[in-house]
């Protein structure tokens, strides 16, 4: 969604073996064409993104590279990233590993919307196999979509996640079970607070991905449970120490002050236009006048990007009504515009 948003490819084709994964992505936006089975059309791509469950990312690029062309360059977003890579270097002319830091816990296309990766970190794993040029061209398409590339090693990115992203998701599943197999249950869930929510969120996203993903990082996640029961156990030790426990507390909460607040709030898909804007002196001007003109009102403007050849902006609109009449004015003035 954010490729078609910002103009960045002439065609997003979207391919999957379910079609009511297909229809949602008609449905949302997120692609112009849809493939049910793989065939000749993998051939015509210049860029192919492998978005998958992790177990089944090695499988998926063996099955694309029967029909893909050598020229064709080719990431993945998976969570895990020493085995994935491992397995499709060999079969993929022009492989970079890639893993986008950002997601909810709600699964499917149908929750999927384009302003996701703003700001987001997204980690690339490139090896000795991989070429500068390829490297380059996936670096360029991240910062398009409004996120920040980080280069890592896929073993050090592998031992780094599971320590933020794994082993939290596998605390949350032990605190469900917690609060679920214990005997008052009812009281406990009554009792249940936006903290625990927020702790426990991780446990709603897909159990299928989420398996997948903590079974192949397997020895980094238990090196990172090792180190974790070690402090849960100096902890515990602590209470009978509320001083220490106290400089400890503060040291935590400090750590967690620190972390970075992300804000990626967008107004209403619904009431968002996306304008294609050659890049030349005077064209915001120009859309702003015409619409001006024809009287319809912009709540928001959002410059996406601008490359040599151009770029695009957002126009945010209170209305649907207005959204169209916006449309309809900058088509007539020559504009493309989703």
């Amino acid at each position: 969604m954010g490729i078609r948003e910002r103009f960045l490819a002439d065609e997003v084709i979207a391919y999957d073996p379910n079609p009511n994964a297909l229809n949602q992505a008609r449905a949302v936006g997120a692609a112009d064409r849809v493939e049910a089975k793989l065939g000749p059309w993998v051939a015509e791509l210049d860029l192919g993104i492998l978005a998958a469950p992790v177990g089944a990312l090695a499988d998926l690029g063996r099955s694309v590279a029967a029909h893909a062309s050598p020229d064709t360059l080719w990431t993945d977003v998976g969570s895990v990233k020493a085995p994935v890579v491992a397995a499709l270097e060999p079969v993929l002319n022009h492989f970079v590993g890639g893993h986008p830091m950002a997601g909810s816990e709600r699964a499917g296309v149908e929750n999927a919307h384009s302003g996701l990766l703003q700001n987001a970190t997204w980690v690339l794993t490139p090896t000795e196999n991989t070429s500068k040029t390829d490297l380059e061209r996936i670096r360029r398409l991240v910062e398009e979509l409004g996120a920040y590339p980080l280069l890592l090693p896929p073993d050090l990115h592998d031992r780094l996640v599971a320590r933020i992203s794994h082993l939290p998701y596998l605390l949350a599943v032990a605190l469900n079970l917690l609060v679920g197999d214990d005997p008052d249950r009812d009281t406990l869930i009554y009792l249940a607070a936006g903290g625990f929510r927020d702790l426990t969120r991780t446990a709603s996203g897909s159990p299928v991905m989420s398996r997948d993903m903590v079974v192949t990082n397997k020895q980094a996640l238990q090196e990172a449970a090792a180190d974790l029961k070690e402090k849960l156990d100096s902890l515990l030790e602590l209470l009978d120490n509320p001083d220490e426990l106290l400089a400890v507390a503060d040291r935590a909460k400090l750590i967690r002050d620190s972390i970075p607040v992300v804000k990626r709030g967008l107004l209403p898909v619904q009431f968002d236009l996306v304008v294609a804007v050659p890049d030349q002196p005077g064209e915001l001007a120009r859309i702003t006048s015409a619409l001006g003109e024809a009287g319809v009102n912009i709540k928001d403007i959002e410059v996406l990007n601008i490359r040599d050849e151009g770029g695009a902006i957002r126009l945010g609109f209170a209305s649907r009504e207005e959204k169209e009449a916006a449309r309809r004015v900058l088509e007539k003035a020559g504009y493309r515009t989703r």
